[in-house]
């Protein structure tokens, strides 16, 4: 029997838990969060303020009761502020609790860029249950709202906001808008959200928000841009991303790596004995690029929080993760956004650091046959390696459902290494309602093909 003490009620924590207790009911299993929740999903939170989803409790996957009956002790606004790894003992409320194995669970913060009286009410982010629901009662009194910021949560609060007619001012201090993506996929997002949204949504890039205005209150009022502009709004949304949460692991002498999130290896071991670490806090590695990278998204998290809990259980189990591809996707309206592996921009970077020679082919072509009804476009592009031809990633745009097969198709095929060649003889299921004859993948394939001949 071992004593396990998870630290984050978050998704990597609350798996890694779950998993520790199923593999070995003997085990002494206790989670400790600073929050007053656990086990809930965050990526649902811009669809419980649109309005899809009905009740915030929707969103809770576990209760706390439900860990309890499972005999998992869960100890609510619990902050552990200090680690002895030499004493195997955590500091959590002012009481020193000893275990077997640590698992960190940490999650990440939201990044607060420096704007004066950034702390004003009516300020919010969307990290919580708590904060989805002061938005959605803020967002029902109001009429207009700034976002700060143009990554996935800003488009997916601008569906959210615009289903419930509320105006948007969006400022984005980069050229454009999904950066992400190479900047004609942006563009296309861009004129997608203008298109849909025109009346509704005001877009302004190359901005920097340096002030809030505030009235007697310290209540939000307006937003003034480095360039003298002055935007007044209801409320504001800052959708500024977010960093790893690692201050208790580095005082700790928990090793982070390059990216500023913990360095863990593929069994989610951290640098010091019997402690892992999983999640938003940990650093990936990429599994293309074959070095460092930082992402946070809730399925990483859960299947690292289970990794960890095998291996510090131990045993005759040990497990590993061999990391990430970056794949990412979303909804706007009826729209799927997509991506995965390197874009072309990201594929130039690293040409010389991992010898390659980035080519890339983009096509729109209908989803299915074109006399389906309903038949609609969509624009897929992949990006390869001239000199190897082994396909490095992709991106997508069109209606939902067609991108994320397609997105999901690409992804298999770069953690298998496959090349354009091995890509065109994928056997992919047909028939008029699901594609043209032609899959759209194969079609942006072959234009690869002819590439590499020039």
């Amino acid at each position: 029997m071992k004593k396990i003490i998870v630290i984050g009620g978050g998704a990597a924590g609350a798996k890694a838990a779950s998993k520790a207790k199923r593999l070995d009911p003997k085990n002494h299993v206790e989670l400790y969060t600073r929050g007053n929740k656990i086990a809930y999903s965050l990526c649902g939170l811009p669809y419980f303020i649109e309005g899809s989803v009905k009740n915030i409790n929707d969103l809770i996957i576990r209760t706390p009761q439900n860990f309890i009956d499972n005999g998992i002790q869960v100890f609510l606004e619990h902050e552990a502020t200090e680690i002895y790894p030499e004493k195997n003992c955590v500091l959590i409320n002012g009481n020193h609790i000893f275990y077997d194995e640590l698992i960190l669970g940490l999650g990440a913060r939201v990044n607060l860029p420096p704007i004066e009286n950034i702390n004003a009410k009516n300020i919010f982010t969307l990290r919580s249950l708590e904060s989805g629901l002061e938005i959605k009662e803020k967002m029902q009194n109001s009429k207009k709202v700034i976002i700060i910021g143009g990554g996935y949560i800003a488009i997916e609060l601008i569906e959210a906001f615009t289903k419930n007619n509320i105006d948007i001012v969006l400022i984005e201090q980069k050229e454009r808008i999904a950066s992400d993506f190479d900047e004609d996929f942006s563009k296309l997002i861009q004129n997608m959200i203008e298109t849909k949204c025109e009346k509704n949504v005001e877009t302004i890039y190359n901005e920097k928000v340096i002030k809030f205005e505030v009235d007697e209150n310290y209540s939000f009022k307006s937003a003034i841009t480095e360039s003298g502009k002055e935007i007044f709004a209801d409320f504001c949304i800052l959708a500024t991303g977010a960093s790893p949460n690692v201050a208790l692991a580095k005082n700790a002498g928990i090793k982070l790596g390059v990216t500023g999130a913990i360095e863990v290896d593929n069994k989610m071991r951290t640098n010091i004995a019997n402690i892992f670490a999983c999640g938003d806090c940990t650093q990936k590695y990429c599994i293309i690029t074959r070095e460092p990278t930082y992402i946070g998204l809730g399925t990483i998290a859960n299947k690292e929080g289970r990794v960890a809990a095998i291996n510090a259980v131990g045993g005759e189990n040990f497990e590993s993760f061999d990391g990430v591809l970056k794949s990412t996707i979303t909804k706007f309206y009826e729209y799927t956004i997509s991506k995965t592996g390197l874009t072309m921009q990201e594929a130039q970077q690293y040409a010389k650091k991992i010898n390659l020679e980035p080519i890339c082919s983009s096509i729109t072509k209908n989803d299915k046959a074109g006399y389906m009804p309903n038949s609609n476009k969509l624009t897929i592009k992949l990006v390869a390696d001239k000199r190897s031809g082994e396909i490095l990633g992709a991106q997508g745009i069109g209606c939902m459902g067609n991108i994320s097969q397609r997105i999901n198709t690409i992804t298999s095929a770069l953690k298998s290494r496959l090349t354009i060649e091995q890509l065109l003889h994928l056997d992919l299921a047909y028939a008029p309602p699901f594609s043209s004859s032609i899959d759209p993948i194969l079609t942006a394939a072959y234009q690869l093909k002819e590439m590499m001949k020039l």
